[in-house]
C-alpha cells in the first residue's frame, strides 16, 4: 500500500511549518527574513509551489524549535516531496490546480467518488476513456489524447497497481451504465471491466449504483462530480475536489468539506448495496 507522494510529502512538510509559525507568533515576513527570501516566495513555497532547500529548512527547524523526533520526520518529507511529481511530463496538458489534484490522489490514503454521468477515471478501460478525451471539443491533436488517455491509465494503477490506495469507494447513478460511450463493444468492455475489479478487489472497492428507482432523490442533491480525498497522516486533513463544466476545484475549507462529506452519504445511503450492485452490473452486461 503507498503511504504518500511527493505532492501530499510537501504538503505535509509545509503545513507542519505554518501551524508552528502561527503558534509562535512568527510572521511571514519574519520568516523571509530569516530565509533571505522574499514575502512572494515564501507564499509560494507554502502553498506547494517547490521545495525547500535542505539548508533552509534546517534554519526554519531551529527558528521554530522543532525537536529532534519532528526534525527527523520533516528531513525524511523533503526527502520524499524531491521526487520527481506523479505526471510531471504531462503538465503541459493539465493547470496547476488539476496537477495538485492528481499528486494529493496519488498519495490518499483513501478516495471516496461521486459520479453522476460518466464511470470514474480510475475505474475506466483505455478504450472508454479515449472515446471520451477525443471527443472532448478542446483536444483536437492525437497526441494529446494519446497521452492524456496513458495518464487516466496511471491513475489507475492506484487500484489495480503495486501500491494501491487503501480503499476506494465509488458511488455512481445507474444511468452511468447505460452510456453509449463509444458504441455497444466498448460500453459492454468497460461493464465487464467493473465486475471483474469489483470481484478482484473486495477489500479495496466499494462500487455501489444508485438505482433508476431512487427518482428525484439524487436529483435532490444538487450532486455533481466530486471526490473526498482522506490522508494517512492524522495531521493533514480531508479535501475535496469538485469538477464542473469549466473547471475543477480543490476543496480545503472544513465547512465546505463537511458538506461534501455529508452529501456522500446521503447518496451512500439511496444506493444499493455491493452486491446488488454487482448483480445490476453483471445484468447490463450480459
Amino acid at each position: 500500500m503507498q503511504t504518500t507522494s511527493p505532492t501530499v510529502a510537501n504538503w505535509d512538510l509545509m503545513k507542519r511549518i505554518r501551524d508552528r509559525a502561527a503558534l509562535r507568533g512568527v510572521t511571514a515576513k519574519a520568516l523571509a527574513g530569516a530565509l533571505a527570501f522574499t514575502p512572494q516566495y515564501i507564499s509560494l513555497l507554502m502553498n506547494g509551489k517547490g521545495v525547500l532547500a535542505n539548508d533552509k529548512l534546517e534554519i526554519l527547524i531551529k527558528l521554530l524549535e522543532f525537536d529532534k523526533v519532528e526534525r527527523t520526520e520533516m528531513l525524511d518529507l523533503r526527502e520524499i516531496a524531491k521526487e520527481p511529481r506523479p505526471y510531471a511530463k504531462y503538465s503541459g496538458l493539465f493547470d496547476d490546480n488539476l496537477m495538485r489534484f492528481y499528486g494529493l490522489e496519488a498519495g490518499a490514503h483513501s478516495i471516496r467518488t461521486f459520479e453522476p454521468n460518466v464511470v470514474p477515471g480510475l475505474l475506466q478501460t483505455e478504450d472508454y476513456a479515449r472515446d471520451l478525451i477525443s471527443s472532448t471539443v478542446t483536444i483536437s491533436l492525437p497526441t494529446e489524447v494519446d497521452q492524456r488517455v496513458e495518464v487516466r491509465a496511471a491513475r489507475g494503477h492506484l487500484l489495480t497497481g503495486p501500491e494501491p490506495v487503501g480503499k476506494l469507494s465509488v458511488v455512481m447513478g445507474q444511468a452511468v451504465l447505460m452510456q453509449e460511450v463509444g458504441g455497444p463493444e466498448i460500453r459492454h468492455g468497460q461493464l465487464r471491466y467493473l465486475h471483474d475489479l469489483i470481484e478482484q478487489h473486495p477489500d479495496r472497492l466499494d462500487l455501489r449504483i444508485v438505482p433508476f428507482e431512487a427518482g428525484g432523490v439524487v436529483a435532490s442533491l444538487n450532486s455533481a462530480t466530486y471526490h473526498l480525498l482522506d490522508f494517512e497522516s492524522g495531521r493533514l486533513p480531508t479535501l475535496g475536489w469538485i469538477d464542473s463544466a469549466l473547471r475543477g476545484e480543490i476543496i480545503e475549507a472544513p465547512e465546505d468539506v463537511n458538506k461534501l462529506a455529508y452529501k456522500y452519504k446521503q447518496v451512500q445511503a439511496i444506493a444499493l448495496g455491493r452486491e446488488e450492485s454487482l448483480q445490476l452490473i453483471d445484468k447490463l452486461a450480459r
